[in-house]
């Protein structure tokens, strides 16, 4: 389905809506069984393929405003008048934080998986740990860094994907799908990791506080991004934060069920009245 500018996957016809937002590098059918998990629990959910990623607009720019309205554009043409859950894993938690500030009456209530705040991450850069996990992002910003992801069958994404989530291996189907994915869309992806050093605006803009109720969830042995820490709660008006031990920074395509019920169950929450 034809949401805004962007394609999206769309799973189940009834209940609360939740759109997911996928993160570097994958794409929507990767997390199938997470988002039917959802379904499962009484939600129905779109699930867009982000700007840069076959087959929705491959053009930038890439910067996290432009990313946030591609998302809310896409929620208007699917909802309009009725917020959502948002949910997003990687750059879709980035593009979730940027777009619960543009427009927090249009999002009822958002998840984070494997990313701290914006700012967070960034100020985590100057840590050794977080460094060594990062050092794709400088590979990225040399010319012809496309051609060195897309090289033997993309093998680049295929060891990411293992430090990323070890002993976790998407099925060859999945695999096969996102491959195809990648394939055609690159080099476009890593636009986003361009914009995020050489047009910072977006994500210094991002730091103004966040009033949608935010749920971050982290596994404790992710290999790409280190867990926020108490630190990160002073950029949101409410924040739970859930560090899972045994998940890595795939962690709802490694447990679907067990995330999607902590996903529904906060999604779902009612807000305690504010006395008058």
């Amino acid at each position: 389905m034809q949401l805004g500018e962007l394609r999206s996957l769309i799973r189940g016809s009834h209940g609360s809506p939740v759109v997911y937002l996928h993160g570097f590098p994958d794409h929507p059918p990767s997390a199938r069984p997470f988002l039917d998990a959802l379904v499962a629990r009484g939600h129905r959910v779109a699930a867009p393929w982000l700007r840069g990623y076959a087959p929705s607009p491959l053009a930038g720019p890439y910067d996290l405003d432009t990313l946030a309205r591609d998302v809310l554009r896409a929620i208007d043409a699917w909802c309009p008048g009725e917020p959502v859950g948002l949910v997003g894993h990687d750059w879709g938690a980035a593009i979730t934080y940027r777009a619960c500030q543009l427009a927090p009456h249009r999002i009822r209530r958002a998840v984070t998986l494997a990313l701290p705040h914006p700012l967070t991450f960034l100020a985590r850069l100057r840590s050794a740990t977080q460094l060594r996990h990062s050092w794709y992002m400088a590979l990225f910003q040399l010319p012809g860094a496309g051609h060195l992801v897309g090289a033997r069958d993309l093998a680049l994404v295929d060891r990411l994907w293992r430090a990323w989530s070890p002993g976790f291996v998407l099925d060859d189907h999945r695999r096969a799908e996102l491959h195809a994915c990648l394939a055609r869309s690159l080099p476009a992806p890593l636009g986003y990791y361009r914009a995020m050093f050489r047009s910072p605006r977006a994500i210094l803009r991002a730091g103004l506080r966040i009033e949608v109720p935010v749920l971050q969830v982290h596994g404790a042995g992710d290999g790409c991004v280190l867990p926020p820490d108490d630190r990160d709660a002073r950029r949101f008006a409410r924040r739970e934060l859930v560090v899972l031990p045994g998940l890595g920074h795939f962690l709802h395509l490694e447990a679907p069920a067990a995330i999607a019920a902590r996903v529904s169950s906060w999604i779902t929450e009612t807000e305690p009245a504010r006395p008058s």
